[in-house]
């Protein structure tokens, strides 16, 4: 089956690799999309199995390719993260560009459910991703986003 839409869009998020999958970190600004990916590429990559990698801070370019997206990141930004409070840093852990596997939504509100109630997927470039929710500023979030890129999550049975 061809897929007739758009082959490749402009996302406004953050995107953190382990390996060759990534996640798209989304939200609105100041919901701590780049806090998180500071916080993710300092895990150590001797207990994740990788090492954690800047893909695209602030703006992602999203390519289908067959039935993957690549996430990669505009030149202009390359290497570079906000960090807020303190200006724009660079960072040498960087994937070139990664399939996304994962969008992550980003919720501080609290009302992050203890157990979703069943697998949930966001449409992007007409192929379904999972779809998770984080509070972003949880200590442990960004060891849940390692967890989910590694995909070692028990199935519910849905």
């Amino acid at each position: 089956m061809r897929y007739l839409g758009y082959v490749e869009t402009l996302v406004h998020g953050t995107c953190v690799a382990l390996g060759r999958s990534c996640a798209l970190l989304c939200g609105m600004p100041g919901a701590g999309k780049s806090d998180l990916a500071l916080r993710f590429l300092f895990l150590p990559p001797d207990a994740l199995g990788g090492r954690p990698a800047l893909v695209a801070d602030d703006q992602v370019l999203l390519r289908r390719r067959g039935d993957s997206v690549v996430a990669s990141c505009p030149s202009a930004l390359s290497g570079r993260i906000e960090v807020r409070g303190a200006g724009i840093a660079r960072v040498t852990a960087l994937a070139e560009e990664a399939l996304l596997t994962i969008v992550a939504d980003l919720d501080g509100s609290g009302d992050t459910p203890r157990f979703p109630e069943n697998d949930q997927w966001k449409s992007i470039l007409g192929l379904l991703i999972r779809r998770i929710v984080l509070d972003p500023f949880e200590i442990s979030a960004p060891i849940k986003l390692a967890l989910a890129l590694q995909d070692v999550f028990e199935d519910r049975g849905d």
